[in-house]
């Protein structure tokens, strides 16, 4: 299960697997699965399965083990979405395709759960923030009106008695 985790990538927002991690986990070669996807296109929709962009490729390269090379590939991989690799298990008629297809569906699930938990977490955290934010509000309004206690802004009395403002200047 550990191993199948770490074949789920994401690329495009999407939670993907590669075809040649997949073909590997089935026991068949790339192409003979991919002969399979292509003998049955109408199965995979561009939500299923899409194939890399170069650049996502090379970054992929760069990243994790894949032949660029002698024997390589000639084109860029194809992956699959979680729906893709249910929809796998009717292409590829095997027992053992379909116990891979229920160990790569629990994987996709519990890094599901993880992320939901993740968010979960995200949530709250933003909610005490917010109160945090309003607490301090209250203690500065709270430091103000003590301030003003403490030096109240006494206006400048005029001086009591008679004067005539006829002889000002």
């Amino acid at each position: 299960m550990e191993f199948v985790e770490r074949k789920i990538y994401l690329i495009r927002g999407v939670k993907v697997m590669l075809d040649t991690d997949l073909a590997m986990l089935y026991g068949v070669p790339t192409f003979r699965l991919n002969e399979a996807v292509k003998r049955n296109k109408d199965r995979f929709p561009k939500d299923f399965m899409f194939q890399l962009a170069s650049n996502e490729a090379k970054s992929l390269t760069s990243q994790i083990a894949i032949s660029k090379g002698r024997g390589g590939r000639r084109s860029t991989p194809y992956v699959f979405t979680e729906h893709g690799v249910a929809m796998l298990s009717s292409v590829l008629n095997s027992k053992k395709a379909v116990e891979v297809n229920i160990l790569i569906i629990r994987a996709f699930i519990k890094l599901r759960e993880l992320l939901a938990t993740h968010k979960d977490l995200i949530l709250e955290i933003e909610k005490i923030k917010r109160e945090q934010k309003g607490q301090n509000q209250k203690i500065l309004s709270i430091i103000s009106v003590i301030n003003q206690m403490l030096n109240p802004d006494i206006p400048q009395k005029e001086p009591m008695g008679f004067r005539d403002r006829s002889k000002k200047k």
